[in-house]
């Protein structure tokens, strides 16, 4: 008799250890399903640190090109208030990478070089030198209707990008 609730009992003792693994397994999953749902509706941007698995997400979403080697020190910052948006990323990539970029958005030279009142819709971090971002050359794009605006500036010395991306 004491043979049988000895098996009983760690029978009841494998069953609930079975359920509290399950549980937790589902808990796991419903923790990354709420964690994408709210990284869709608003998704995080760490202008303060570069590197972080957001800021390589967001490049990623962004710059529509893999992270290689060469692309480093990924700093990215929004304003989604109000509205209209702004993006601003910069970065150290290779003169390849720059290509890539280039070529991936379509983007022109900008024979003029002109700021087009995008520099007051920029904000200054130690990592976005307006000064010196409007001293390099600024490659563009625009939609038609001149909804969304994409600049792009290379300084080759530095092996550094910046692409700021807006719409109205």
């Amino acid at each position: 008799m004491k043979k049988l609730y000895l098996l009983i009992l760690i029978t009841a003792l494998w069953s609930c250890n079975k359920v509290k693994n399950k549980a937790g397994s589902i808990k796991e999953k419903l923790k990354e399903q709420v964690k994408s749902k709210i990284d869709n509706i608003s998704p995080k941007f760490d202008h303060h640190t570069p590197d972080t698995e957001n800021n390589k997400k967001r490049f990623k979403e962004f710059l529509k090109i893999e992270i290689t080697s060469d692309i480093k020190n990924i700093y990215c910052y929004a304003d989604m208030l109000g509205a209209d948006s702004d993006f601003s990323f910069s970065f150290n990539c290779s003169k390849p990478t720059n290509q890539k970029v280039i070529k991936k958005h379509n983007l022109v030279l900008d024979s003029l070089n002109q700021s087009t009142g995008s520099t007051s819709l920029q904000h200054s971090f130690p990592w976005w030198n307006k000064k010196h971002i409007q001293t390099l050359k600024k490659y563009t794009f625009s939609t038609p209707n001149q909804q969304l605006f994409k600049y792009y500036w290379y300084d080759p010395k530095e092996e550094k990008a910046y692409y700021f991306e807006f719409d109205l």
